[in-house]
């Protein structure tokens, strides 16, 4: 049977969670692609961060997105997630912050999650030094639905 998550079970997905699928419109279509991300809850808003191309100019276009993010055991034994939210690029000290905010995010959740520290993590930590800082983004959350199945 398919139900509704709770508030609670959405939150702890978001939270222990760093990869999710990025929905955006691109000339009428929908596009949606894997993506990184860490949750803040007290400002309720997805950090994300990208390089220049299809999916950043799609959504200075259109800035209205969703990520849906999931924990999937079976076939009969799935968490399923669904964000919708605004766009918000962001530049400079503000960039950097947030950028800063989503590496140790992302590192936490990965050292407790898969019980190692990631060495991949310090190209993050790094690009907030550079002067090339990456495209920073918030997806500033508007609502969020959850389903479950379980066994």
């Amino acid at each position: 049977m398919i139900t509704n998550l709770e508030q609670r079970e959405i939150d702890y997905i978001l939270e222990n969670n760093y990869i999710g699928n990025l929905g955006y419109i691109s000339q009428d279509k929908p596009f949606v692609v894997p993506i990184t991300y860490y949750f803040d809850k007290e400002k309720n808003i997805i950090i994300c961060y990208s390089g220049d191309g299809h999916k950043m100019n799609a959504m200075r276009k259109n800035s209205a997105v969703s990520l849906q993010v999931a924990d999937i055991d079976s076939v009969i034994d799935w968490r399923s997630v669904l964000v919708h939210g605004d766009f918000e690029l962001h530049f400079a000290s503000a960039a950097k912050s947030y950028l800063h905010q989503f590496s140790l995010g992302v590192k936490n959740i990965i050292t407790k999650k898969e019980h190692h520290k990631p060495d991949f993590i310090s190209e993050f930590s790094s690009k907030i030094y550079n002067e090339e800082v990456p495209i920073v983004f918030t997806i500033k959350i508007k609502e969020i639905t959850g389903r479950k199945r379980l066994k």
